[in-house]
């Protein structure tokens, strides 16, 4: 599953007590997080602006490192935390570890350069399944390394965690963000789609309506129902969001 920044700032306990919920029946689960609020937040108390191409971030070089400490070292490890409290035995990475995530340069789907953001090239699950294996909770940053090694990408949280699903072949795949379900018209709240098929979906992700951070949450989700994931569930983070999404409580597409 991923957890969005925005969706974050709401509190982790309903999420992680069900978290706990499902491991105790026996499901693996994997979640991807990100932070977009504290990077902002630490890249204004340093003066570096930010601003966002298409809903992806613009990374240069002075607001990589800061990028990567706030999501692989703050907001990361504030999680692993959380979850040992709880007893779930939580291990915190990055895309970089194992060589996870690869990644090469991106442009933005209008061709803007994007700095350090990267496009993934590669998804290597083993590091992954060695943690499920070893009965651990993997928390994985979005931050990928280079196909070369040398350097690290700010890869969107939500591309990483589609790309992650579809690799392992996910019974389920599911966006926790801050709104209910996908809008056909972002300015109507009674426009909530119940369900896409992949076709319909990737109509809509080619429409105007389809803007900001809903677009990559939905391509996310294209990619993961086409990689062999049986199901992606785009829902707000709130109380039994994930039982509600998998019973249908939220946008369907697959």
């Amino acid at each position: 599953m991923k957890y969005g920044g925005n969706a974050m700032a709401g509190g982790d306990e309903s999420l992680l007590s069900e978290l706990a919920e499902l491991r105790a029946a026996g499901h693996a689960v994997i979640l991807v997080h990100g932070g977009g609020p504290e990077i902002d937040e630490a890249l204004a108390r340093r003066g570096v602006g930010s601003r966002r191409v298409d809903g992806l971030r613009v990374t240069e070089t002075g607001a990589l490192d800061i990028v990567e400490a706030v999501l692989c070292a703050t907001a990361n490890k504030r999680l692993v935390r959380a979850c040992l409290q709880r007893g779930i035995p939580a291990v915190g990475i990055s895309g970089q570890d194992g060589g996870l995530i690869r990644a090469r340069r991106a442009t933005s789907p209008s061709g803007e350069d994007l700095g350090f953001v990267g496009e993934i090239s590669a998804i290597d699950p083993a590091p992954l399944q060695a943690l499920l294996d070893g009965g651990f909770l993997p928390i994985v940053a979005p931050v990928a390394i280079s196909e070369d090694s040398v350097h690290a990408y700010n890869v969107n949280a939500d591309t990483a965690a589609g790309a992650i699903a579809g690799a392992l072949r996910a019974e389920a795949y599911i966006t926790l963000t801050n709104v209910a379900r996908v809008l056909r018209d972002p300015a109507d709240p009674s426009s909530a789609i119940n369900a896409l098929t992949i076709a319909e979906a990737q109509a809509f992700a080619a429409s105007e309506n389809c803007a900001s951070g809903m677009k990559p949450k939905v391509l996310a989700a294209i990619e993961a129902v086409g990689a062999g994931v049986k199901r992606a569930y785009i829902c707000a983070a709130q109380p039994g969001a994930l039982a509600g999404a998998l019973a249908g409580n939220a946008t369907v597409i697959g």
